[in-house]
């Protein structure tokens, strides 16, 4: 792979649930070796919405940020943009202190019109920081505006990922773990 447009791996054809699901593997296997930050999406588990947005969860700290409002049963979905934000800052503040890897949830509707977690992904570009996260279908072109040419597309795959992020590990990482700890 060519390091320079590696650096941004965008996970894509799977949903979203089970994309953030292969996260948060990646995320088990490689935490031993790895100083991760970021946020991983999860779930709401209110029953009858029409909404699936959730919470972002910091790989670091495991505080989770709100980015829906719940409107009752039978509402739309409407995303909060405020807990994304937050998390976002937290994420900066994550990467100023010191980490190997970003793994960002998703660039979706909040990040493409300029808000959301969109802040953390342009400190992790730029300070040269390798980068895991998926993009929404609907929101690929403007994705493309955003990161081309730092990205590069790859299935949903949990070895496709390991072999992209031993690609693009830093070097200060430890390097005697060829294969990520068993997932249990």
């Amino acid at each position: 792979m060519d390091d320079q447009v590696s650096r941004i791996a965008v996970v894509q054809g799977a949903s979203s649930a089970v994309v953030q699901e292969l996260f948060r593997s990646f995320a088990e296997r490689w935490r031993p070796t790895v100083r991760l930050a970021g946020v991983l999406a999860e779930d709401h588990g209110l029953p009858d919405r029409a909404c699936t947005a959730g919470y972002l969860r910091n790989l670091v700290d495991g505080a989770r940020q709100p980015i829906f409002q719940d409107l009752g049963r039978g509402s739309g979905c409407h995303l909060s943009g405020d807990g994304a934000v937050a998390a976002a800052a937290a994420v900066r503040a994550d990467i100023a202190a010191g980490c190997d890897l970003v793994m960002l949830s998703k660039f979706g509707r909040l990040e493409a019109d300029g808000g959301g977690l969109r802040d953390a992904f342009a400190a992790a570009i730029e300070a040269g920081l390798p980068v895991l996260t998926a993009v929404s279908p609907p929101y690929m072109a403007r994705w493309k505006a955003f990161a081309t040419p730092l990205f590069t597309l790859l299935p949903p795959e949990a070895g496709q990922l390991d072999a992209w992020w031993r690609s693009v590990r830093p070097s200060s990482t430890p390097s005697s773990h060829e294969r990520p700890a068993a997932h249990l």
